[in-house]
């Protein structure tokens, strides 16, 4: 799945949340990020999960301008589906990333040749049954 951004501005951090599983302890933090759709303004409500996750949005305060990374999930429970909006980067808003070594390495490399037209009916060999040697 492609990564997914969208920029905006915190306009509310939720309570952190911790617990323990069984495979050990965890930590979240919530917080609603409010951006431009269209002439409108909205808010989608992001997940900051794991203790690295959380300490980065730590360096962030309400209203502050952030762009956000993030993958989404659902998963099914009790017939009913939950939608999870998860972090992996938070930076502030009109930061250039980094591109991706494997960007960097695909980028160094000459453009590729257009590739031939694929062949047309005209181009196939006109059908000669003495040569079908097939049973159907």
């Amino acid at each position: 799945m492609p990564s997914l951004e969208l920029e905006g501005r915190i306009s509310r951090k939720e309570a952190k949340q911790s617990g323990q599983s069984a495979r050990g302890a965890w930590v979240k933090q919530d917080f609603i990020l409010e951006y431009q759709d269209g002439n409108f303004p909205a808010e989608v409500c992001f997940t900051s999960f794991g203790n690295d996750k959380v300490a980065e949005l730590d360096r962030f305060q309400v209203g502050d301008l952030v762009k956000v990374s993030f993958n989404l999930r659902a998963r099914e429970y009790n017939g009913r589906w939950y939608n999870d909006v998860r972090v992996w980067r938070i930076t502030p808003a009109g930061q250039p990333q980094a591109q991706p070594a494997s960007q960097v390495a695909r980028e160094s490399f000459p453009p590729m040749p257009e590739q031939a037209p694929a062949p047309s009916i005209d181009d196939m060999p006109a059908e000669d049954d003495s040569t079908n040697d097939l049973p159907f």
